[in-house]
């Protein structure tokens, strides 16, 4: 391996543990400081620990966590990848010495303010960590596995497997206590997808236009991807009409519409959200 070789793949190491440190802290400080508090259950393998160190208290919560990783860290070998496994084992490490270390209160003194809060700073924890090579573990390594087999968005994996951790834990909470928890997931999720997916979310953008010559050039110049032109006819005016289909990402689309208002202010435009895309250059390549 040459000198640089090795620049590269230390540089490479340093920005994964900085992501699973920084993630790990906030998603410690949700545990200790607003979950363990409150007794607030959780979802996936955290809500099952919780539940088991709210039996048993004198068992840290992190034992309880540890202990149901091992299976998933052989689905993760098998399934995801050996470096998703090796970086994920580094995050599991790093997640857990930030919840034995890190113990800061957060007094909110209302429970919804709570929910908000520690479905901000689990989601966005667990955000950054995805952002890396690896995972802290956990339903982590589940939500993976369905986004690189199925295309289902992180976000979605984790409130439905973390929904079914909260109905378990119905008959050991009061209804209160399981209403705070469901706000507390939701948000969980959605923060989760925002900082996963970040202004790297795709959109599909249709125009169609009488100076469509003119918009093709000025996106092919200034974005550098493809541009498909569709043939079509107008229903009512039987004339042919050329429809410019691209797919570009949300931080694209402002300057996309700045270029359809100075060429054709009267052009037809026609902008939706994607599921998923799959292309080496825009898609939405998982990066395990």
């Amino acid at each position: 391996m040459t000198d640089q070789s090795w620049i590269t793949t230390g540089k490479t190491v340093a920005k994964n543990v900085c992501f699973l440190s920084l993630g790990s802290c906030l998603s410690a400080l949700s545990i200790n400081g607003i979950l363990i508090p409150n007794h607030f259950p959780s979802g996936g393998i955290t809500g099952l620990g919780l539940l088991l160190h709210y039996q048993f208290p004198e068992i840290p919560f992190i034992l309880f966590y540890l202990m149901f990783n091992v299976p998933l860290f052989a689905v993760a070998w098998k399934y995801v990848g050996r470096r998703f496994f090796l970086y994920s084992l580094l995050g599991l490490a790093i997640f857990s010495l930030c919840v034995h270390f890190i113990h800061v209160p957060i007094p909110l003194h209302d429970k919804m303010l709570d929910a908000l809060m520690a479905g901000i700073l689990s989601g966005t924890g667990l955000g950054i960590i995805l952002k890396s090579y690896g995972s802290s573990g956990g339903t982590d390594i589940l939500s993976v596995l369905l986004l690189k087999r199925f295309s289902i968005r992180l976000g979605n994996t984790t409130l439905a497997l973390n929904i079914l951790v909260v109905i378990l834990s119905y008959v050991l909470s009061t209804l209160d206590i399981i209403v705070y928890t469901i706000v507390f997931l939701y948000v969980n999720a959605k923060v989760l997808n925002v900082v996963f997916m970040g202004m790297s979310h795709r959109k599909i953008v249709l125009i169609i236009s009488e100076k469509w010559e003119g918009l093709s050039a000025r996106m092919l110049k200034e974005f550098r991807r493809g541009l498909t032109i569709i043939h079509g006819e107008g229903a009512y005016s039987h004339r042919d009409e050329k429809i410019l289909y691209a797919v570009i990402t949300l931080r694209d689309l402002g300057r996309v519409k700045d270029i359809i208002r100075e060429v054709d202010p009267m052009a037809f435009v026609v902008v939706t959200e994607t599921l998923d895309v799959m292309n080496p250059r825009v898609g939405n390549q998982p990066h395990w």
